[in-house]
C-alpha cells in the first residue's frame, strides 16, 4: 500500500497536480498495526497446524504466519524445522520424507497431551480452510534446499485464484531475498517481504535495493529503531517486526511506527491498534 502511494505522489508531482493533504489515515500520522500469529497462535497450540491456526482466527489475529517446505515427494508441507525432530515424534529431514510419511507423524504431543495427533498441513489445506477469513502470510522456509518451489507455492495460489490483487491477504516473505525475487517475477501482484536479522542487511544501500521489488522489510525486533521505520517507510514499503513473546515489547513497537507485530501470542497486540508514525 506505501509502495503504491508513493509512486502515486510521484505520478501527480511530475503531472504538476495538487497533492491533497489527506490521502489516508497511514499519511495522516496513524497507521493500523497488524497481528501477526507467528506459525499460528503459537504460544497456545503447537506451531504450524490446524490448531494453532484455529486459535489464530479464534484470537482475531489479522494474518496467520507459516513456513512451507518440499516433501521428498514434492508435497508443499507446513513446518518450521529443516528436520522433523523437534515438533514430532519422528526423525530426518523433510525433503528425505514423503508428504505421506510427514503426515503419519504426531505434531501436538511435543508441545502438549491435549493436541496429540495434530498433523502436518499442506499448504493447499491451509489456503482452502483459511481464505476469507483471516490473511496468510507465506514463508518460503530454506529455498536453497528445493529448487523450483516459488513455483509450486505460485502455483497453489493460482489455481485458488488467489494470485490478483486482494486486499493484501497474501504475502510472500523469506530470509533468501533471491527466493523473494523469483517469486515477485512469477507472481508480482502478490506483495513480498525481505526477512532478515543482520544489521547489514538494513543499510540506506540495501533498503533501495529492496525498494525495487519488495513492499515490506521485516527484521528481527531489536533491530528496530524509529529511524529505521522512517527509512522503509520513505521508500513506500511496510515494516513487520519478529518475534514479540513479551506483552512487555508490543508498546514500544507500535510507538516505533511499525506496521505489524508477528508474534506467538496474537493477543498480546491491542485491537485496532495503531501506531502514531
Amino acid at each position: 500500500m506505501l509502495k503504491k502511494m508513493a509512486l502515486l505522489l510521484i505520478a501527480m508531482l511530475t503531472a504538476g497536480l495538487t497533492i491533497p493533504t489527506v490521502i489516508s489515515s497511514a499519511s495522516a500520522g496513524t497507521r493500523e498495526v497488524l497481528a501477526v500469529a507467528h506459525r499460528g497462535a503459537s504460544g497456545y497450540a503447537p506451531e504450524n497446524t490446524i490448531a494453532a491456526f484455529d486459535k489464530a482466527v479464534e484470537m482475531k489475529a489479522d494474518f496467520i504466519e507459516l513456513d512451507v517446505q518440499l516433501s521428498k515427494d514434492g508435497e508443499l508441507a507446513i513446518i518450521h524445522d529443516t528436520t522433523v525432530d523437534r515438533t514430532t515424534d519422528g526423525t530426518g529431514a523433510v525433503k528425505d520424507l514423503t508428504f505421506e510419511q510427514l503426515r503419519s507423524l504426531d505434531a501436538g504431543t511435543w508441545f502438549s497431551p491435549a493436541y496429540a495427533g495434530e498433523r502436518i498441513p499442506t499448504l493447499g489445506e491451509v489456503l482452502d480452510r483459511y481464505r476469507g477469513k483471516i490473511g496468510i502470510l507465506i514463508e518460503i522456509k530454506a529455498p536453497w534446499l528445493y529448487p523450483g518451489i516459488e513455483r509450486k507455492v505460485a502455483d497453489e495460489l493460482v489455481k485458488r485464484q488467489m494470485d490478483v490483487p486482494n486486499n493484501g491477504k497474501i504475502m510472500i516473505q523469506s530470509f533468501d531475498h533471491g527466493s523473494v525475487q523469483r517469486f515477485h517475477a512469477i507472481l508480482p501482484d502478490i506483495p513480498v517481504g525481505v526477512l532478515t536479522y543482520l544489521p547489514e542487511q538494513l543499510t540506506e544501500a540495501k533498503l533501495r535495493e529492496y525498494a525495487a521489488y519488495a513492499d515490506y522489510v521485516n527484521p528481527s525486533l531489536n533491530l528496530v529503531t524509529e529511524q529505521l521505520v522512517d527509512q522503509v517507510h520513505s521508500l513506500g514499503m511496510e515494516i513487520h517486526a519478529w518475534t514479540v513473546r513479551n506483552a512487555a515489547l508490543v508498546e514500544p513497537l507500535i510507538e516505533s511506527g511499525v506496521d505489524g507485530i508477528i508474534t506467538d501470542y496474537p493477543d498480546y497486540v491491542p485491537r485496532n491498534a495503531k501506531s502514531g508514525k
